[in-house]
Formats: C-alpha cells, sequence, structure tokens
C-alpha cells in the first residue's frame, strides 16, 4: 500500500486497482503548495468524511475532470451533484452502512463533528453528519480515517467490528482532539500496527507539531508514521 500526505487531512492511498484521494484539500491548502492536478493524477475514487471547506476541498473539480467514484454521505452526493458532479459517479451512505466501491469496501462510522460547507455572505450549507471511513481492501488489509473528530467510547465498537490495522487520526486539537487525547484513543480502543497523525500545522491556531502526540503513543507498540508530505511511502 502506497500512502501519501499533502497536509491536513487530505490524503492518497494507493492499493490494488484503486487511487483513493480523501478529504481532498489541495487548492489553498497552506501545507501543500501545488494544485489538485498531480495529486489527483489517476484517482479512481474521492472519499469525503464531512463538508467543511477544508475536507471537501478540490473535491469537484478532481470528480468532474477524472469521473472518479465520490464516496461520502447522501447531503454532500447531493450537493456535490449540484456543482456539476455526474449523478452515475456518486455512491452515498451514512453511519452503519457498508458501500462496495470496487476494489474495496467503505463503511461509515461515527464522528463527533460538525459538517457544514461555508459559502459567500457568511451563509452555511448543511451537509449532513460527519463520519469516520474504514475502508477493507481484498487482501485483508484494512485503513481507518477518523475524519474530524473528539475520542469517544464507541471506537471500542469500530475496533471490534473492523480491527483497523492503520489509523489516520487528527492531533491538532482546537477543532478536533489534541495529541494527548488522541493518543488515549489510539491506546484505549484500537490495535493499530500503524498510525498517521494529520490536522495539525495547517493554521496558526491549530498545534503546529506532533510530538504530543508522539510522546503520548511512545510504549504503545504502534508505529507513528511521520509523513513527509507530498512524499509516497510504502507500508
Amino acid at each position: 500500500m502506497k500512502i501519501t500526505w499533502f497536509g491536513h487531512s487530505a490524503f492518497r492511498i494507493e492499493h490494488g486497482s484503486a487511487v483513493i484521494m480523501i478529504d481532498p484539500f489541495l487548492s489553498g491548502n497552506p501545507s501543500w503548495k501545488g494544485g489538485w492536478e498531480e495529486p489527483a493524477d489517476g484517482v479512481t475514487h474521492v472519499l469525503l468524511t464531512h463538508g467543511h471547506n477544508d475536507h471537501v476541498g478540490d473535491a469537484a473539480e478532481i470528480l468532474k475532470a477524472s469521473g472518479a467514484m465520490l464516496v461520502a454521505n447522501y447531503e454532500i452526493c447531493m450537493y456535490l451533484t449540484g456543482q456539476g458532479v455526474s449523478g452515475d459517479t456518486i455512491n452515498p451512505g451514512n453511519h452503519g452502512g457498508t458501500v462496495e466501491c470496487g476494489g474495496f469496501t467503505s463503511t461509515f462510522v461515527n464522528a463527533l463533528h460538525s459538517s457544514s460547507f461555508g459559502m459567500d455572505g457568511g451563509k452555511n450549507v448543511y451537509l449532513g453528519n460527519p463520519n469516520g471511513l474504514v475502508l477493507h481492501f481484498p487482501d485483508g488489509r484494512s485503513l481507518y480515517h477518523m475524519g474530524d473528530t473528539d475520542i469517544f467510547s464507541d471506537m471500542a465498537l469500530i475496533e471490534e467490528l473492523h480491527q483497523p490495522e492503520m489509523g489516520i487520526v487528527p492531533i491538532g486539537d482546537r477543532f478536533t482532539m489534541g495529541g494527548a487525547v488522541a493518543a488515549m484513543a489510539c491506546q484505549r480502543y484500537f490495535k493499530f500496527k500503524t498510525v498517521f497523525p494529520c490536522h495539525f500545522g495547517t493554521f496558526p491556531i491549530l498545534d503546529q507539531t506532533a510530538d504530543t502526540f508522539v510522546a503520548g503513543m511512545d510504549g504503545s507498540g504502534t508505529t507513528v508514521a511521520g509523513l513527509a508530505i507530498g512524499k509516497a511511502q510504502e507500508f
């Protein structure tokens, strides 16, 4: 499996026949100086955890240019079809549901957050409930992108139901759990082999480093993968 982080919560996952972009906030992302075209080259799927601008990002442009499959909650799917995304490419779901994506499945799980798209003039469009996404691949590998969330005790059920091998974990505080609480969530509820911290350092109001999270994971037996932005790594 090849994983590339583009800062914030934007990831590219390549495994088997699937080339997946998750929360492709690329244009305007202070951590990524390029546009969306190179990161989205060859993309087959775009997955969105919730509707905030810094997660929907360039999804509409990528989907219209590529014809990739959109996997998101129903409200986000309907919103993006209104932005010109083909209804033939959407694959909506919601909490507890699993959708077949061709090359993997995606299960929608809980996240403690909010979900809306900010418009001009201070208006916000409601875009359904926020989700985490658990991906299962035919060879048995699995990955859980938590989206934006705080810790919650039902994470134990996500572990029981899915046993995700890898976790993408928000740690930046203020809008998600901070590093110490994120480490508690990983250690208390999961048996991850590898975790990828995200949602930090993008904006000044977020924690700027992963140091607190890394310290909290010390002795856990879980590898904390420090990804260089824009550099693909094999796992």
